[in-house]
């Protein structure tokens, strides 16, 4: 491995030496990293002044550490364009084929070009955190706490690793400096959203949760890592000359992998759906551990916010159990529809999530029910109510069916986002991933949406007999 990076050094040096001597890369860097940041201390100094007059110093304590964060962030995302063009722009000027044709390793080459792509964001974001933070102390005599300046400069530096990584990935992949361009959206839009969340936390001053945040980036871009290794071969990158999309041949490649070798339906769930549930026996393993997590997790946060106990008595949960029967007509066919619906939305949503995430949102997703079964019944036995009778009464009886349902789904997805990170020999990247998404939909039509059904059924004529029947003990 340090025989890798070391050759990988390299390249690196090279490639950071010429960006360095662009100054049409370079100049706009610099200017715009000196720039935000006296841009966002013009409106920290506002901001104080403002909230000043109204005896609100809170706010401006909240907004400073989030300025700071995007600080960070912003020469991050400008200097994007330098991962975009790593392979694809040398490609398209014709430079990358003597080293190409070096004895070095397609994984030392990958990575060579990784790091130097991510030294210039690195080094323009350091730099403008260091200048916000002067310019903070000089004006407004603020200074952060050491852990939180810790948080934010780690959180920067994951960042970085997660877009620098993926557009790197994107740029290994594709033909043109025009369609990696259109492709890092599929980067920027993502991680806008992670830094809204990411501003919530801040404003709320909850700062031990931006450590979960780091390490989910952090397990991601190691995955995207892991991604381009798998999936960067010198060969077919100087052979590939134009991206066509072929939806004849993928609906084809999808629906014989679908299939398989049966002859029959019967013949299909006989032989090739044990055959896919063998083969994601670890994605199961790791969904059913989320699912205990996700339980284990809503009883923790039971303690932390809890519901106060007149609200719990089984007389009110009866009551409302029966109002709500009513409002979604239940004991009736679209009753069935309603949650089967509900349900599958939340699965497709789920799928969307885990295949720009690797599985990982998709997981957690889908976690969210047992995070709530876990937090309600720790809240009814802090209420001195049993918690074994409620989850007897309005969990068990369609739970049989559903829960299984959720883990299956849960563990398609993990397997569907997992295809990107593990090298498939002699398929493309689009290949492997439409392979794997044909073994996500065996599972959801072979057992997830039957099951679904089932649980839907149960849910709506038989659990409201079983719950009005023992809540009113």
């Amino acid at each position: 491995m340090f025989d890798n990076l070391r050759l990988a050094w390299v390249i690196t040096r090279r490639e950071v030496r010429d960006t360095f001597r662009d100054w049409r890369i370079i100049f706009p860097i610099i200017v715009l990293t000196l720039v935000f940041p006296a841009l966002m201390n013009f409106t920290a100094r506002q901001a104080i002044n403002f909230v000043e007059q109204y005896n609100a110093p809170l706010i401006a304590e909240r907004m400073i550490p989030f300025l700071l964060m995007i600080v960070g962030f912003f020469p991050i995302s400008v200097s994007l364009v330098i991962a975009l063009e790593s392979f694809v722009g040398e490609k398209e000027r014709r430079s990358i084929e003597p080293l190409l044709c070096s004895p070095l390793s397609d994984s030392q080459i990958y990575l060579g070009k990784l790091l130097a792509a991510m030294i210039p964001p690195l080094a323009a974001s350091y730099m403008g955190i260091c200048v916000y933070l002067i310019g903070l102390y000089l004006q407004v005599g603020w200074t952060p706490k050491p852990i939180l300046l810790v948080q934010i400069i780690t959180l920067t530096t994951v960042q970085a690793i997660l877009m620098v990584s993926g557009a790197v990935v994107v740029s290994s992949q594709t033909t043109s400096v025009r369609a990696a361009n259109l492709l890092a959206s599929f980067i920027i839009i993502p991680m806008a959203f992670l830094i809204q969340g990411e501003s919530i936390i801040m404003f709320w001053a909850r700062y031990n949760i931006l450590w979960w945040a780091i390490l989910g980036q952090a397990l991601i871009a190691g995955l995207l890592i892991r991604t381009g290794l798998a999936y960067f071969n010198r060969e077919e990158m100087l052979g590939r000359e134009l991206d066509v999309l072929n939806f004849r041949w993928a609906g084809k490649r999808v629906v014989q992998s679908f299939q398989g070798q049966a002859l029959s339906i019967l013949d299909w769930y006989r032989t090739e759906l044990p055959v896919t549930l063998l083969q994601l026996k670890l994605p199961i393993a790791v969904s059913a551990i989320g699912l205990v997590v996700g339980v284990t997790a809503g009883t923790s946060l039971a303690k932390e916010f809890p519901i106060p106990a007149e609200l719990l008595s089984f007389s009110l949960l009866k009551q409302g159990f029966v109002e709500g029967l009513e409002m979604i007509k239940f004991y009736s066919p679209a009753g069935v529809g309603v949650v089967w619906f509900h349900n599958l939305r939340a699965v497709l949503i789920a799928t969307l999530l885990g295949t720009f995430s690797f599985g990982v949102l998709g997981l957690l997703t889908l976690m969210l029910p047992m995070v709530i079964i876990g937090y309600i019944s720790a809240n009814i036995a802090l209420a001195g109510n049993s918690p074994l009778l409620f989850l007897a009464a309005l969990v068990l009886p369609h739970g049989i069916f559903e829960i299984p349902a959720i883990l299956l789904a849960s563990a398609s997805i993990l397997n569907l986002g997992a295809t990107l990170t593990a090298p498939a020999h002699g398929k493309t990247i689009g290949e492997a991933w439409l392979i794997s998404l044909a073994k996500w939909a065996r599972m959801m039509v072979g057992l997830v949406l039957p099951l679904f059904l089932l649980a839907a059924l149960v849910e709506v004529f038989i659990t409201p007999l079983v719950a009005v029947r023992l809540l009113g003990r």
